[in-house]
């Protein structure tokens, strides 16, 4: 982290987009600003009043304030350039340059999941996420569980990890060192007693405005390595930080619920329209994530070749199909592939899938587990 990190927050016009585009282009902060006044037209393609504030070294006096601000109250700002900086969000094309945290920033780079879910969560949703959180917790060594410190699942999730010695993230939509909502600040100091961090894109000079919530759901996708929506009604933050993780190229997994509970209503849809994985249990999920080799017990696995020999004719050919189809299949090429009737084709994929064997991908789409 150099101060020129902090100041390419405070140009006008330019955004987190225009950022990541000038690091691409450029590789540092520190090289943007060296930038002369025609390479950053011509070159990286900027507006020329932009260009002009980035040769005026516009933002260096707010980046000041910025480093004084955070040595003030424990905040550790963590540029993308930075080794320290989330893997997993650094391949994010609109990624926030510069993360504020406070913690332990190595929790950002452990293996993880992000659970979210309703402000609205029901009794069963939030023993489903302890479920889930306890057996993930038990197998897999060095988890961390990410979420968004808000009401409901949320916290839930926060507070199920802290209960099983797990570590936990939460990223906020807020000026660190504060966070909201107000009754959940005891949980944050929580999360950092217990060896987790508290996460931000805001600096301290920040105009909050509703919209930084939407754009909070970003950094809880792409940090993670698969995404968790426990109950989620048709409409809210939850699905859409699950079409953000779709657009990452996230595992995106659901937990279905009853057909009249408006609580489970998201999460049935996004398992219907093949967005999500539909997971009831932890090992659900750990054989879904191939994450059988690092548990902590001896995994009970068959060998592919042994799976083989325990197939069917149908489910033979269709694993043989999908085998020799790199990028995989729509259902409806396999239909036509093999003749068989949709309902026959749709029933042997799903055991295939059930025996761990082919996965089934958002939009009909279907592939040999890797």
């Amino acid at each position: 982290m150099v101060i020129e990190d902090l100041a390419l927050l405070f140009i006008r016009g330019l955004g987190s987009r225009g950022i990541v585009h000038l690091i691409d282009h450029f590789g540092t902060a520190e090289e943007i600003y060296s930038a002369p006044l025609h390479t950053l037209i011509n070159q990286a393609g900027l507006r020329k009043d932009v260009a002009e504030r980035i040769v005026a070294r516009e933002g260096m006096q707010e980046a000041k304030r910025e480093i004084e601000y955070c040595r003030k109250n424990q905040i550790y700002p963590i540029a993308a350039t930075d080794e320290e900086y989330p893997e997993a969000l650094r391949e994010t094309s609109d990624r926030p340059h510069v993360l504020f945290a406070r913690g332990n920033i190595k929790a950002l780079n452990m293996r993880t999941l992000s659970m979210v879910g309703t402000r609205e969560a029901s009794p069963s949703g939030i023993h489903s996420a302890d479920k889930i959180i306890a057996g993930l917790a038990t197998q897999i060594p060095n988890l961390c569980f990410i979420s968004g410190l808000a009401y409901g699942i949320d916290s839930a999730c926060h507070r199920s990890a802290l209960a099983h010695n797990a570590t936990t993230v939460a990223v906020v939509a807020d000026i660190l060192p504060n966070v909201s909502p107000a009754p959940n600040r005891n949980l944050a100091d929580e999360i950092l007693r217990m060896g987790g961090a508290i996460v931000s894109e805001l600096h301290s000079q920040t105009k909050q405005n509703g919209q930084l919530f939407i754009a909070r759901n970003r950094i809880v996708a792409g940090m993670a390595d698969a995404v968790v929506v426990v109950e989620s009604k048709k409409k809210g933050g939850s699905l859409i930080t699950a079409d953000m993780a779709v657009d990452y190229a996230r595992d995106v997994f659901a937990l279905p619920g009853r057909v009249d509970d408006i609580c489970s209503a998201g999460c049935n849809d996004l398992i219907k329209r093949n967005k999500a994985q539909l997971i009831e249990h932890a090992d659900d999920l750990i054989l879904a994530m191939q994450w059988q080799d690092i548990t902590r017990k001896q995994p009970l696995q068959t060998t592919l070749i042994e799976m083989t020999c325990q197939l069917s004719n149908t489910q033979q050919l269709l694993l043989q199909l999908l085998r020799e189809a790199d990028e995989g299949l729509h259902i409806n090429q396999i239909v036509m592939e093999t003749q068989l009737a949709y309902h026959v084709v749709a029933s042997e994929l799903v055991m295939l899938e059930l025996q761990d064997v082919v996965k089934s991908m958002p939009g009909g789409m279907w592939r040999t587990k890797k």
